[in-house]
């Protein structure tokens, strides 16, 4: 079973590149992130056609989260399970199976001591305690998404340059192993330990033909399914082309 977490950067914009890799790779689940479009505006139809169900949380032209699957996802959660009233649209879960899934879009904090940076942390912290509380436990809980975070040096592709800059400052990465201590893995580094494994470039100075990256976006894994991880990658052939998204699809598979 594969599952994928791919940051689109707008699924208007990029549907028919969508789709044509939905057809290509057929994976099991895929989580989405900055959607940009309002509820009424998702593809539904293109997507079921595709063979596809969707459950999606959106926003006019910033944020939205979706999950797509090719069994149906019921016990669809939206937002944090703390029912603070958010109206970015970050968080969206569902059951797959007898998989508990997330679809997570983090704040990206803008810079290290703002207002918005304060939000990304106490978002940070807000997430970390609805993990833990969850009465299912984490065994089969998969969190995938954008976590605007380099959670290691060897995640960035000049450790120097960033440190203790945004994404990549010490509070941000402690956030971020706050989870993994939780009791998920980062499903990338059970097998592949190795610098130089980006999913985001930006789309300036020629940073992705360069391999000048950041790995922000990441597939979180309960134990059971850690246990099960089979392969991981970073789909880079997604950042090429037309008008790609500035972030790559990163991927799991699991065996039975």
């Amino acid at each position: 079973m594969r599952v994928v977490s791919w940051n689109i950067n707008s699924l208007r914009k990029r549907l028919e590149r969508l789709l044509h890799w939905l057809g290509e790779t057929k994976p099991a689940v895929v989580c989405l992130q900055e959607t940009k479009c309002n509820d009424e505006q998702f593809p539904v139809a293109a997507l079921r056609e595709a063979g596809y169900h969707a459950v999606f949380h959106g926003q006019k032209s910033y944020n939205g989260v979706a999950i797509l699957a090719t069994t149906e996802p019921h016990a669809v959660r939206i937002g944090l399970c703390d029912q603070v009233d958010d109206p970015q649209a970050r968080v969206i879960a569902a059951t797959i199976g007898e998989l508990q899934v997330y679809s997570i879009y983090a704040p990206n904090g803008q810079a290290v001591g703002s207002t918005a940076y304060a939000y990304k942390m106490e978002w940070y912290n807000r997430l970390a305690r609805c993990l833990r509380a969850q009465e299912s436990g984490l065994e089969r809980v998969l969190v995938c998404g954008d976590f605007n975070v380099a959670p290691n040096d060897e995640d960035v592709h000049d450790p120097a340059l960033w440190r203790g800059a945004i994404m990549c400052s010490e509070e941000e990465r402690a956030a971020f192993r706050a989870l993994c201590g939780a009791g998920l893995s980062d499903t990338l580094r059970l097998l592949h330990p190795e610098p130089g494994l980006f999913s985001w470039w930006d789309y300036r100075m020629l940073a992705f033909p360069k391999n000048r990256g950041l790995r922000i976006d990441a597939i979180l894994a309960g134990k059971d399914l850690a246990a099960k991880c089979t392969a991981a990658g970073i789909d880079r052939e997604m950042r090429k082309g037309k008008e790609p998204s500035d972030h790559a699809p990163v991927w799991a598979d699991f065996g039975s």
